[in-house]
């Protein structure tokens, strides 16, 4: 792979990273200050560095608690962070979430609640409902990651096995007034999905959190059944009245991030072409859908003539049935790479803006056309890797993983594809 092109694809990563800093994007947001108290509470992978810049920027006095996962954490005085595990949880959750809700107890009318919000929030504000355990949401949390649901699927079980997401943290601190700032990183920015809603009211029912256990054959414990059966532990729905002084604000999107990335792209003199910010699926079927996409491109300058940059965001998922390593934006880069066959000169590079590929330690990695021969002389089958869902081993032997550390912000998965002048016929 050309070396400029690695940098320019590296460059369009970190400015989609960029983007989503909560230290630009927290201040021109926060509300004015109350005539009584300000409580900051929240949760997610940005949740700390949302606090710094809360802290940074605000005048008056506050206090508070986040919870972010382990390493994501930020300096702050005044407002308490605490780590916790994702995606699946551990018990510093559910002392993270009881603590943030007697913090909100008792507040008033002219008292301020401050939420910071972004992904990750779901696994870290992990507070069991009714009977249900710590043990019980650990397991329906692990089926449900090696499932293939969508986002949307496993933060509607999430949240009706909670008692403080789906919109239940905005319940608990009525009168008071609620402003959630939000950093999506969920396709099409649903505020109810993003860490499963804690102030935003819920449409689901509890009725759907089951047919999702069924549909993917995920067995539930007699609690999890219970709780969901029992019409009193049902969310907070539109039109309740604890969400009357609530203001959901979306200060970070995917969008936002794929159009920074396209004015790096443009800049280097490559067309941008932004698929989707909200793709979904299987990460190895939208490797070869994306594969077919740019070949087509090179060939016949279709749906955009080269040099141009292929853009796209979402979030992907992957069904395991092997034993490997690998994210989803490592299975997504395998397939593609074996999709595109070393043809056209074509780059890319796959990794989440979070800086963590599912549970690993790198963001994501890089393919270029000498990806498979290099894979080749190394006496790797790519072919046997990927169906292994090991697609890590692949780019770790390869040298090609992208390892940044947490970024401490989420929106969403990057995707780029860089198609040069050259290889057009």
């Amino acid at each position: 792979m050309a070396a400029d092109h690695r940098a320019l694809l590296r460059a369009m990563f970190d400015a989609a990273v960029n983007a989503a800093a909560p230290a630009l994007c927290v201040p021109p947001c926060l509300p004015a200050p109350p005539k009584g108290r300000t409580i900051v509470v929240g949760a997610g992978k940005a949740a700390a560095a949302m606090a710094a810049a809360v802290e940074a920027h605000w005048q008056g006095p506050l206090e508070g608690l986040v919870v972010t996962r382990y390493g994501h954490s930020a300096p702050t005085t005044r407002i308490k962070v605490v780590e916790a595990s994702h995606p699946v949880p551990d018990v510093a959750g559910p002392a993270a979430a009881r603590a943030i809700l007697d913090l909100v107890k008792g507040v008033g009318p002219d008292d301020l609640v401050l939420c910071l919000i972004s992904g990750g929030g779901s696994a870290l504000l992990a507070l069991p409902d009714g009977d249900i355990t710590l043990a019980d949401k650990q397991a329906i949390n692990r089926a449900l990651l090696r499932s293939g649901a969508h986002i949307g699927e496993m933060n509607c079980v999430r949240k009706h096995l909670s008692a403080i997401k789906g919109g239940r943290l905005a319940v608990a601190a009525a009168p008071a007034r609620v402003v959630s700032l939000i950093i999506s990183d969920v396709p099409g920015d649903d505020l109810s999905v993003i860490a499963s809603g804690p102030t935003v009211p819920d449409a689901t029912t509890q009725a759907d959190a089951l047919a999702v256990l069924q549909k993917y054959g995920i067995e539930a414990s007699p609690a999890v059944l219970k709780q969901l059966a029992n019409p009193a532990a049902e969310t907070p729905k539109p039109g309740d009245a604890s969400f009357v002084n609530v203001a959901n604000i979306l200060i970070a999107t995917p969008q936002g991030s794929l159009e920074a990335a396209a004015k790096v792209a443009e800049q280097a003199g490559f067309a941008p072409l932004i698929l989707g910010n909200a793709i979904e699926g299987e990460a190895r079927e939208c490797g070869i859908v994306h594969a077919g996409i740019a070949l087509q491109a090179a060939g016949f300058g279709q749906p955009a003539a080269p040099p141009c940059a292929i853009i796209s965001g979402g979030e992907t998922t992957v069904t395991v049935r092997g034993k490997g390593r690998g994210g989803r934006n490592a299975e997504f880069l395998l397939s593609l790479a074996i999709a595109l066959g070393g043809r056209a000169n074509i780059s890319a590079l796959a990794a989440d803006t979070d800086g963590i590929d599912g549970s690993e330690d790198n963001a994501g990695a890089i393919i270029g056309p000498d990806t498979l021969r290099r894979a080749a002389a190394a006496g790797v089958d790519v072919v046997k890797h990927l169906a292994n869902n090991d697609a890590y081993t692949v780019f770790s032997g390869l040298g090609d993983l992208i390892v940044t550390g947490p970024t401490r912000t989420n929106v969403n998965d990057f995707r780029a594809i860089l198609v040069p002048a050259w290889t057009r016929q």
